[in-house]
């Protein structure tokens, strides 16, 4: 299937100045050049709260408590990002960044100062007002929506039936709104597969391309380290196996305007249950994620960790954090006493990883290109 996004895979091969700044600091020892290598991308959590309790939920354990960013902190530490490098930003986190009040605002500071800026969302609390700004300001909307009917959404979100239908609605609104203003933004949706909605798939697909998104990812469920309540657990141990079969089947909802991303690579990862590489090469350097509270992490798997909270954003800048000494006591501990085994399978930096460590130890025969 086409992946033209590489949602399945990953893009740091496109930021090769980057790259060979780590690489060079790694290779040298030298903690004054790699404390300068700023992430690429920051996953933020403006809001704590949800309207919704997805039985799947990886954060389900940070509480869903009622906080946000302060707006005027935001707005500073996204300025003090965008001139340190950071290229992408994407609201989502512990919550459902919908409910941060005047996200519509951020993102446009954010795309005003050059960050390019996404949003994960579930799409109830969606304002009409603000949907212009936000398309005309995010480069791609992501709708976490994990059913293919009104009763298996509303048993899989915890949520009422009717927000099924209301998701709908607003993503017809975005489509119509993005056509009528001739936008770029990116319109898509995603599914996490689990045994309850596997046979809706296909359902799913057929809504999400009649309304007129640009495409559907069907993706593993991965579980967290920190959640333990009993819906994830038993979600644990899934058999993709008996699930690849719908790529097959999901194919035929493709064509040049829709595409079903079905993240077959990743299942079969999860079903492995193991990573290729012996140590994380991308925390804490490639991405960051900022907390509701303003922590600012190395690594969404292990939120709340101190050896992964490099400092706040309500007590220092965003590059007094990055350049700080807990950062680099975080690079020593990954560096020399993280065990990645039990780390969460298939992290967001995976991918990433996986480059990184074939960079990190050549092979013979790598001079022949």
């Amino acid at each position: 299937m086409s992946d033209k996004y590489s949602i399945d895979s990953h893009k740091l091969i496109l930021h090769p100045t980057r790259v060979a700044n780590w690489y060079e600091g790694e290779e040298k020892n030298d903690w004054e050049q790699l404390k300068k290598v700023y992430p690429l991308y920051v996953e933020i959590s403006p809001f704590g709260g949800c309207n919704h309790r997805c039985t799947f939920c990886a954060l389900d354990y940070m509480g869903y408590k009622n906080i946000s960013l302060d707006y005027d902190l935001l707005k500073n530490s996204l300025t003090n990002m965008a001139k340190k490098g950071v290229k992408s930003v994407m609201f989502a986190g512990e919550g459902e960044p919908l409910l941060f009040k005047n996200l519509d605002k951020i993102c446009q500071h954010a795309s005003d100062v050059g960050i390019d800026t996404a949003l994960t969302t579930n799409f109830v609390p969606l304002k009409k007002q603000n949907i212009e700004t936000l398309m005309e300001n995010c480069s791609w909307i992501k709708v976490s929506f994990n059913a293919g009917t009104a009763e298996s959404y509303s048993k899989i979100h915890q949520a009422k039936e009717r927000d099924f239908q209301t998701v709908i609605e607003n993503l017809e609104i975005a489509v119509a709104h993005r056509k009528e203003k001739n936008l770029s933004c990116t319109l898509g949706a995603q599914m996490v597969l689990l045994p309850e909605n596997q046979n809706e798939a296909t359902t799913l697909a057929k809504i999400c391309k009649d309304i007129g998104l640009d495409y559907l990812v069907i993706k593993p469920y991965s579980q967290h380290l920190s959640s333990h309540t009993n819906e994830t657990t038993d979600y644990k141990f899934i058999d993709y196996t008996k699930m690849y079969d719908l790529e097959k089947e999901l194919e035929s909802y493709n064509d040049d305007n829709f595409n079903v991303v079905f993240r077959v690579n990743t299942m079969q990862k999860f079903m492995t249950n193991k990573q290729s590489y012996k140590k994380c090469h991308a925390t804490p350097f490639f991405w960051a994620y900022v907390a509701t509270d303003g922590k600012v992490f190395g690594c969404s798997a292990y939120l709340g960790k101190e050896e992964f909270c490099y400092g706040s954003l309500y007590d220092n800048s965003f590059e007094e954090i990055w350049e700080g000494e807990k950062r680099k006591e975080s690079y020593q501990f990954i560096k020399e006493k993280l065990d990645i085994k039990n780390c969460r399978i298939n992290c967001r930096m995976d991918e990433v990883n996986r480059y990184l460590d074939r960079l990190a130890n050549p092979q013979p025969h790598d001079n022949f290109i």
